[in-house]
């Protein structure tokens, strides 16, 4: 009774994977895959953590203590066996536009923000909705921030002698061709050859960590030949050899500084949840695993929240590491412990060897990350697709790389809405009138209409027509609605207006195929002061039964009244 207990408890969806893992069957032998699984990662997040904490304009320090924490946190709390967490491309550009215009300070704010929409989000089980954002939106942001994190890393491939560059796209590269005179020939001589090292690495050894092989070979030729080229120890420092201790930000009391720093929090959020849940997928199709949607969503809120309490920066799921993971023979979630505890060793006892990386072979690393990121191919070929889905990932695309990418992701997923409520209501086939289809024929000075689909307001104009003067004014109106099984604010008002307009002409309104849920939600909007309750019927039949007595009734009446 206890083992079911305990097996039933771990299947739970906000329990970690971990402990399933544990639980189940754990090995020596899986251990040893965790084992090198984790070392390899280790050697491959190493370099990344690096370049993009200075892509995203703050220390390099920052990108270990993100790669550290969060990396531990994501794996020790997460819903994916593999799933391997730390700093990413995706959000080089907002880290770099937060602290712009708010300061470190401000993107720790942003982020503990993210963090508690993230665990909300989590436990109430949305985990699968966030899930439903459109391909083409997707498409278009991701490559829109590749081409950003590659024009970042412009200046320290070129070694320009730039102290600062504008977060603004057209300023940007304003600011590279006014300076294009001042290109130092050593470093860009030093990052070319990195890309082709890369490109030749992977062309001929894929199993090599190129990310790590390549500043290792242009780290010792920088030192041995004594290049001119800016490091990262000229830049940035000595690094350090441990996390530093957990700290709380100075908590605002405006409510202004609040306002401004929720955009930034809803963008941390949505980019957290969607890659962690995206990688989270498609790791799921290559090792036929299923993962916990709603357990990850708390995972990455938790593990973004001690990222920046001790000193990193937001952190998602790695797409790339984590197909490293499973490629190098990861199993469980204790391959990405490993990797974050390996990676907190390198961090204590090489940091000073870390210093001497040019920074023009990690900008090379990071355009080569920015490459793979964009997946071109699968942009030019959502061009094939409909238009209105071109128009999506196009708004995407150009809002995240001239104006701002929360921006983006917001009115892009906006549109996608439109145009999803578009379709719907283009091809739903709400109202029809109802001829031949039924048993019974119908009796003059009677019309039907059958409602079939959602009513909801996105087809509410179509029903909203019949309330236009009706010529000429039938003595009874028909409405069947046995294939309407969603009726929203907007389609109930619809209907009142129908019901007022058939009071106004004097027709009687009869509703046949009401369900049960419909029903009640019709008598709360009030929708039977017009209608009366025995002007519903549950089939088509008995409504028109009904009609034919409605009818004869009318008959008499003129009738009666033709008499002298």
């Amino acid at each position: 009774m206890k083992s079911k207990t305990v097996l039933s408890w771990l299947d739970h969806p906000l329990v970690p994977k971990v402990f399933s893992c544990l639980f189940r069957g754990y090995t020596r032998e899986t251990f040893k895959k965790d084992l090198f699984a984790g070392l390899t990662i280790a050697v491959i997040a190493l370099p990344l953590a690096l370049a993009f904490a200075i892509a995203s304009g703050v220390e390099p320090s920052r990108g270990l203590y993100t790669a550290v924490v969060a990396g531990f946190l994501c794996s020790l709390l997460g819903g994916s066996r593999v799933l391997v967490g730390g700093p990413t491309g995706a959000f080089v550009v907002i880290v770099y536009s937060t602290i712009e215009r708010h300061g470190y300070e401000g993107l720790v704010l942003a982020t503990l923000m993210a963090a508690v929409l993230l665990v909300i989000t989590g436990l109430c089980g949305l985990g699968r909705l966030i899930k439903a954002v459109p391909y083409p939106l997707i498409i278009g942001f991701t490559t829109g921030l590749a081409f950003l994190i590659f024009s970042s890393q412009i200046k320290d491939f070129l070694g320009l002698p730039l102290a600062q560059i504008p977060a603004d796209f057209i300023d940007k590269w304003t600011l590279y061709f006014q300076h294009a005179p001042s290109v130092n020939p050593i470093a860009l001589g030093l990052g070319a050859s990195c890309i082709l090292g890369i490109a030749a690495m992977r062309r001929w050894s894929p199993a090599l960590p190129w990310g790590i092989c390549i500043i290792a070979i242009a780290g010792i030729v920088t030192w041995v030949f004594g290049l001119d080229v800016e490091t990262i120890g000229s830049r940035y420092g000595a690094l350090p050899t441990s996390l530093p201790a957990p700290s709380l930000p100075t908590i605002p009391l405006e409510l202004e500084r609040w306002q401004a720093l929720f955009p930034d929090a809803v963008a941390i959020a949505v980019l957290a949840g969607l890659e962690s849940l995206l990688c989270a997928v498609m790791i799921d199709g290559m090792t036929g695993s299923r993962h916990k949607p709603d357990c990850e969503l708390v995972s990455q809120g938790i593990s973004n929240a001690a990222s920046v309490l001790f000193g990193g920066i937001p952190a998602t799921g790695a797409i790339a590491r984590t197909v490293a993971n499973v490629k190098t023979g990861a199993r469980t979630p204790v391959a990405g412990i490993i990797h974050a505890l390996v990676l907190l060793t390198i961090m204590s006892l090489l940091s000073p060897l870390v210093a001497h990386i040019p920074l023009a072979a990690l900008a090379a690393v990071l355009i080569i990350v920015a490459w793979n990121m964009a997946e071109l191919n699968r942009f030019f070929h959502v061009f094939k697709a409909p238009r209105g889905d071109i128009a999506v990932m196009l708004t995407a695309f150009g809002l995240t790389v001239f104006v701002d990418l929360s921006f983006a992701v917001q009115m892009a997923m906006i549109l996608a809405l439109f145009l999803f409520m578009r379709r719907m209501s283009d091809k739903a086939k709400t109202l029809q009138p109802i001829s031949a289809d039924i048993d019974m024929s119908i009796p003059e000075g009677m019309e039907i209409y059958q409602l079939r689909g959602p009513l909801f307001f996105g087809v509410a104009d179509k029903i909203r027509d019949l309330a236009h003067p009706m010529r000429p004014s039938p003595h009874v109106f028909l409405l069947d609605m046995q294939d309407v099984h969603i009726l929203d604010a907007s389609g109930m008002y619809a209907l009142h207006e129908v019901a007022l307009k058939c009071q106004k002409q004097n027709t009687h309104l009869l509703l046949s195929g009401v369900h049960g849920e419909v029903y009640a939600s019709m008598k709360q909007f009030g929708l039977f002061t017009l209608v009366q309750p025995e002007s519903v019927f549950p089939s088509t039949k008995p409504a028109l039964e009904h009609a034919r007595r409605l009818l004869f009734a009318k008959r008499k009446e003129a009738e009666l009244t033709k008499k002298p």
